[in-house]
């Protein structure tokens, strides 16, 4: 572990830090080739000692608090630390090392306790509170009365009116869960990378694509392996080697492998961290007056409290658990007529569900995967967007990128105004946390006239391509990236004033609307003949497989809504309680689990020990937030199959109301302004097939 840097007698820790200058790239994106690990801490340490002197002055302006000496001049400050830190972060997350880690953990506690000083500074609040007072006297847009609200909000909800040694524990429980979340994802990272499952016999091969044993010996070579097959637990690795590997025994190895990550009583453990971040959020909603906090999440969400989420989760578990069952009792039919003696278990449904797919659709991966390679997908996106919203992607070699993976895209309006950056990272690497995400370096906002930009970066962990073919992507992989994609756009597109509302910076359950409704163009006829090619041939996609995948599109989804709704009722199982009423953390999960019926050959799409959603993401009393946005997104699309895919009022009104806006208004009006209604769940339960 680093505990602390020295430079050498040539360093000038202001003069050499590229933090503490203009940078002179394109478009002020980082110049990653200059920025070095030993800058990171002091640039934190100085953006605080200049947040320090911002704050100072607001304080001591001895002006009458408004809003702009006080409430703007607080969302202007700390521009060092977003600089900073929006490298930091983004790094600490798509291209960590052992040494980033280790400042990731000096950071933490001191960017924790800093804002816990903002929060808690009594002066400053009294301004807010000034300004807040006499809010409707002092003719705000509604953006800048949304930007005090929230503010004020922040300062009761980050401890403000707490005093004596409440402040300090208070203080104590957010720099102790700084340093716990960031160590969870840690330990999910080490156990990802530490696994591997390794075949020196070809017969163990069997029922494998070519495709994937290619890739199981690439692995194998880059591990020093040669003329072995290596088999991960990253997704791109794993998931198509449950779903085809004839091999039982291997099916159940990897798998058991990857539910137990964080579970296996070594350094590695994320079990007793969990007890003490739930111990420890639960104490802290408390101290602000909440009961659970579940309670303390949710009040800032559309779903305003638990309650809410509890029928929302429960109004769809009912009809999807009946499907799951009836799914499970085809599964098991096909063991059973394979002459198999075996009962179904959760490392055999995927491999079971392929099989099926064959059966009734004619339809499998391998036969779609050629027309979505990569490349093809990406150009289909840049369409769609273009289409919609007339803006451009151009890529960018001169503008410096912070992997060789990442990409680097200029976005522009169709009259060649720029908008932002994008960058683009598609492949798993050791150095990369697992999943799919949208993140910024930097954020748009308006100060002193001037509109500042987004650098936007999507980060994914599709497979590599091989020797003998580019990287092809499954449909969910497609959908993935069509998902992330929505992402970017809610960032790039943003068109606000005040940093704090901008782009993502909307309620938890609101900020999946953006990227959930860029899926349904994904898997449109329309759309696929634009950009689902042969990656061999060019061959446009045919119509039969087309219709197959429209066909199949309400297969296994019993199995797959039941998964998320699992994980969604567990994190609210360890989040709405009242008090702590477990000792072991398998226990509390498997009574959770147990109590909503979920049937044993399905496993919640995320155990406990790597939740990293909610225990070291952002999600905690969350996670419930992809499917009540898949409401919102339903309903929203209807607007585009009744008006048209591309219909530009329609995209245009979607682009105004939503994507540009950010957090500067309610979201529920944001939504109704688009749709001239609050949405129904009916496009929802009939796309699931759940009807």
């Amino acid at each position: 572990m680093i505990t602390s840097f020295k430079l050498s007698a040539d360093n000038d820790p202001v003069k050499d830090n590229p933090f503490f200058s203009t940078y002179k790239t394109p478009f002020e994106v980082p110049p990653f080739g200059l920025i070095k690990p030993e800058h990171f801490l002091p640039g934190i340490e100085k953006g605080i000692e200049e947040q320090n002197r911002e704050i100072s002055a607001i304080i001591n302006n001895a002006q009458i608090p408004d809003f702009d000496n006080t409430i703007a001049a607080l969302d202007y400050s700390g521009s060092l630390i977003r600089k900073v830190n929006g490298v930091f972060a983004n790094l600490s997350s798509a291209n960590t090392n052992p040494e980033i880690q280790g400042i990731a953990r000096q950071i933490a506690p001191k960017l924790s306790a800093h804002y816990d000083n903002i929060n808690l500074n009594e002066k400053l609040f009294e301004r807010v509170k000034t300004v807040y007072a006499k809010r409707e006297s002092l003719n705000l847009s509604g953006e800048q009365m949304q930007l005090l609200t929230e503010r004020y909000k922040d300062f009761i909800r980050g401890g403000a009116d707490l005093k004596g040694e409440q402040q300090e524990r208070f203080r104590e429980i957010n720099k102790q869960l700084s340093v716990l979340t960031l160590q969870f994802g840690e330990n999910v990272l080490a156990e990802t990378n530490e696994f591997k499952l390794v075949i020196e016999n070809r017969d163990d091969l069997e029922g494998l694509t070519p495709a994937l044993i290619d890739q199981g010996a690439e692995t194998a070579t880059e591990a020093g392996l040669d003329g072995k097959w290596v088999y991960t637990l990253h997704n791109p690795s794993i998931m198509p080697f449950l779903q085809y590997s004839a091999k039982r025994n291997l099916r159940e190895q990897i798998y058991t492998a990857y539910i137990n990550r964080g579970n296996n009583d070594n350094k590695y453990d994320n079990k007793a961290l969990i007890q003490q971040i739930v111990a420890l959020r639960l104490e802290k909603a408390k101290m602000l007056g909440y009961n659970s906090h579940a309670a303390f999440v949710l009040e800032e969400n559309m779903a305003k409290n638990a309650a809410n989420v509890d029928k929302l989760l429960k109004q769809l578990w009912t009809p999807a658990l009946k499907r799951a069952r009836n799914e499970a009792t085809d599964l098991q039919s096909i063991i059973t007529r394979e002459g198999q003696n075996f009962t179904l278990e959760p490392w055999d449904w995927k491999y079971y569900a392929e099989k099926l797919r064959k059966e009734k659709f004619d339809l499998d991966d391998e036969a779609l995967k050629p027309y979505f390679a990569l490349e093809n997908v990406k150009k289909g996106i840049f369409t769609v967007a273009e289409k919609l919203y007339g803006i451009t992607f151009i890529e960018r070699k001169d503008i410096p990128v912070y992997h060789p993976d990442a990409i680097a895209y200029e976005v522009k309006e169709a009259n060649g105004t720029h908008i932002g950056i994008l960058f683009m990272d598609f492949h798993p690497r050791e150095s990369k946390r697992g999943g799919a995400w949208m993140n910024s370096y930097r954020k748009q906002y308006v100060e002193n006239g001037k509109k500042i930009t987004p650098i936007i970066t999507t980060v994914c962990n599709f497979s590599k391509p091989t020797a003998t073919q580019p990287s092809l992507l499954t449909f969910d992989e497609t959908s993935t990236l069509f998902h992330e994609f929505g992402h970017a756009l809610h960032g790039l597109l943003s068109n606000s004033t005040y940093y704090s509302l901008t782009g993502t910076s909307v309620p938890r359950d609101f900020v999946e609307l953006p990227s959930q409704i860029m899926e349904n163009w994904a898997s449109e006829p329309e759309v696929l003949r634009m950009y689902a090619r042969h990656y061999l041939t060019g061959e446009v996609i045919p119509q039969s497989l087309i219709d197959k995948l429209q066909k199949s599109s309400y297969f296994n989804q019993g199995f797959e809504t039941v998964e998320y709704l699992a994980a969604s009722m567990l994190d609210m199982g360890y989040h709405d309680l009242k008090e702590i009423s477990f000792t072991e953390v398998p226990e509390f999960e498997k009574n959770t689990l147990n109590a909503i019926g979920l049937i044993p050959e399905i496993g919640s799409r995320y155990r406990s020990t790597y939740f990293n959603h909610i225990f070291s993401g952002g999600y905690s009393s969350g996670y419930y937030s992809y499917i009540w946005a898949a409401i919102l997104d339903a309903d929203a699309f209807e607007a585009f199959r009744e008006n048209g895919l591309f219909d530009k009022e329609t995209a245009n009104s979607f682009r105004k109301n939503i994507l540009e806006r950010g957090g500067t208004e309610d979201p529920m009006q944001l939504y109704t302004k688009f749709r001239g209604a609050e949405p129904d769940i009916t496009p929802l339960l009939k796309r699931r097939g759940l009807l």
